[in-house]
């Protein structure tokens, strides 16, 4: 299998829980990843043991039109590095996962007659994989609601797949600290409004200083500055620019601040953890307020859209979540009525099926 994607979190780890699956079927398996060199992919998947192979490719939404026509000009040359890659490796088929270098790999192995996937993590399908869906063998979508963007007949709804570590039980040594625990990430890359509106926070919780316990994925931009307002409050603070064990942090953690991409949100449901909602307020078709409101509806987390957020508030909303263990408890379990563990093995079990008649499928 070639899984092809990446780029940010939200794109890269369903596609390392689609080659844990994969791989854990079978010990003859094997996987290799397509991504850019610029990607989270080129930082995390030598640590996880998965090959990477990159293209020079460049995505085509928000850009201006001179960016617009360099990007244009790497499809060429991204499609034939894509052939190169496919014809060494002979994969029995190709997974996009969304991200720039999903597009020329999923293509390039359709007119090789190769069989071909793409998984949507979204509810609303990015431009990627609204054009990818056209031509694949099989889709896999996290959301009922986004089978409508794409052709019915090749659509599955999965669930987005969840990494093994997240499934692990809680070990007992990572119950032993008695402080409330927050973790607080904004993707992969960090979110400055949210590391932002924390520091900010801070002064209103002073009181409460050796009570709470915070872990903090700020990006590399803001490392420094968030550290120094832990240390300058008293706070006890596990701060990084990126936590490579997130599922760790993730069972450490009595409450989650963090945006609602799509991943984020089935891994907080897995885990059946409660949560503070920021949706990045930029994402497309404004997509992670839909997630946000699915789980604030069904009283699994709180929504705070990013215009309203300001330091008072959210001291506010911590320090009653604090105070009321009884409204976490609450809000967990309607997180973990919510959760989907089998979607990684819903999407292996289709793969397989596609792959059971290996013969051309036309093309080039």
């Amino acid at each position: 299998m070639i899984i092809a994607g990446g780029g940010t979190g939200g794109h890269l780890f369903p596609g390392v829980a689609i080659a844990e699956e994969f791989l854990g079927r079978n010990p003859a398996n094997r996987v290799l990843f397509i991504g850019t060199e610029r990607g989270l992919e080129k930082r995390v998947l030598g640590g996880l043991g998965l090959p990477l192979e990159t293209l020079n490719v460049e995505g085509l939404q928000g850009r201006g039109p001179v960016r617009i026509l360099g990007s244009l000009l790497k499809i060429p040359g991204s499609l034939l590095a894509s052939f190169r890659i496919l014809r060494a490796f002979r994969p029995a088929i190709v997974v996009g996962v969304g991200g720039y270098a999903s597009g020329p790999a999923v293509l390039a192995a359709r007119l090789m007659g190769i069989k071909t996937a793409i998984a949507e993590q979204n509810a609303f399908p990015g431009l990627t994989n609204r054009i990818l869906g056209r031509f694949v063998h099989r889709i896999f979508v996290t959301f009922p609601e986004s089978a409508r963007w794409l052709p019915a007949s090749q659509t599955r709804v999965t669930g987005n797949p969840i990494r093994i570590a997240f499934l692990a039980e809680k070990p007992a040594e990572e119950k032993d600290d008695p402080r409330f625990t927050l973790l607080i990430f904004g993707g992969s890359q960090g979110a400055h409004a949210i590391n932002r509106v924390v520091m900010e926070a801070l002064g209103s919780l002073r009181h409460l200083k050796d009570q709470l316990r915070f872990i903090h994925q700020t990006g590399e931009k803001d490392r420094e500055t968030v550290a120094q307002a832990y240390r300058k409050g008293g706070f006890a603070a596990e701060v990084s620019p990126f936590i490579p064990d997130m599922a760790s942090a993730y069972r450490t953690a009595d409450l989650l601040l963090c945006r609602a991409g799509a991943t984020s949100i089935a891994e907080i449901t897995a885990g059946g953890k409660a949560a503070l909602l920021i949706p990045f307020p930029f994402a497309v078709n404004d997509h992670q307020t839909q997630n946000a409101e699915l789980l604030a509806r069904s009283g699994a987390a709180q929504m705070i859209p990013e215009q309203e957020l300001n330091g008072r508030r959210l001291a506010a909303v911590i320090e009653r979540l604090y105070r009321h263990p009884e409204e976490i408890k609450k809000m967990e379990m309607a997180s973990a009525s919510m959760g989907n563990i089998r979607a990684a093995a819903a999407i292996v079990d289709a793969c397989m099926e596609l792959v059971e008649d290996r013969r051309p499928t036309g093309g080039a």
